[in-house]
């Protein structure tokens, strides 16, 4: 992922955490060292390493060592108060977060996600074939879970049930983000776990509607083809105006992470035109319950 030309930012949460601040904070160094006339290569001899780990670290995807951000400091002769509160971004940039303690369970490429779902003010979804992760009710994650690891145990997929859970404390906590999903009525047509767990399911959506901080749209049969052709997606949007909003593609084995301007406009005008073409959020939670009553 790079860092792309800021956007404009309304007021957010006060306090950002690790993956935030480890872009943000590699953001500041590239522009020190580019300041200061030296390539990554240059960069990377004083800190005994290499031009690749400057470049990891100028887009914030490892953490940062106190003696590395300070060898860096000096060579860009960075002092005074900018000096303190560049190293003591750093320390907080390598603090845990508490999604960490499900590594067992956990890809290297969704705890990037994790880590700026946290720091999101705006969290916008399109979802084709499941229920939105943080809408989910507990047996529907687990028959998800149990979709995409047939081969796992049943304490594993406890892990995973366990660890969706508590990606939903975001929609209740402090500061929580704006979620605005659109599902395609195929998602809430399909049985996934059983027609039990599946009106459960349902009843849950239609209760997270009167939720505050959460839009839900379904895009209905009737609408034909649609904009989002290519699958599901997600754009979040953050408080710091050095952070771009980025567009997350999740795939079988990994994912991407998109955040060049041009393709950042395309995702979100394909996401307005989504919002037109479903049904307007006032009628969701009667189209969910004619759903429902078809279950």
């Amino acid at each position: 992922m790079t860092i792309a030309q800021p956007h404009r930012r309304s007021a957010g949460r006060q306090q950002s955490g690790p993956t935030a601040l480890r872009i943000v904070l590699g953001g500041r160094l590239r522009r020190l060292r580019e300041e200061a006339g030296l390539s990554r290569a240059e960069a990377g001899a004083l800190i005994r390493g290499s031009e690749s780990k400057i470049s990891w670290l100028e887009l914030g995807k490892v953490g940062f060592k106190p003696r590395d951000v300070g060898d860096l400091l000096d060579a860009y002769r960075v002092t005074g108060d900018l000096r303190e509160t560049l190293l003591s971004l750093a320390a907080q940039a390598n603090r845990p977060g508490w999604w960490h303690q499900y590594s067992d369970v956990l890809p290297q490429w969704f705890e990037t996600y994790l880590g700026l779902e946290q720091d999101a003010t705006r969290i916008r979804e399109y979802e084709v074939q499941f229920v939105p992760g943080l809408l989910q009710t507990e047996d529907y994650a687990r028959a998800v879970a149990r979709l995409g690891h047939p081969a796992a145990g049943a304490d594993e997929i406890e892990r995973r049930v366990e660890l969706r859970m508590r990606r939903q404390r975001l929609l209740t906590g402090p500061a929580s983000p704006r979620l605005w999903a659109v599902v395609d009525e195929a998602a809430l047509s399909r049985p996934v776990g059983g027609r039990a767990v599946m009106r459960e399911q349902l009843r849950h959506l239609i209760d997270m509607c009167a939720m505050p901080g959460v839009i839900l749209q379904v895009v209905p049969f009737e609408s034909g083809g649609h904009a989002a052709a290519g699958g599901a997606f997600s754009i979040l949007r953050f408080a710091e105006s050095e952070l771009p909003d980025v567009v997350y593609l999740e795939q079988l084995t990994s994912a991407l992470y998109v955040d060049k301007p041009a393709d950042v406009e395309r995702y979100l005008a394909v996401m307005e035109r989504l919002c037109l073409d479903a049904e307007p959020p006032s009628r969701t939670a009667d189209v969910i319950a004619g759903i429902l009553d078809r279950m």
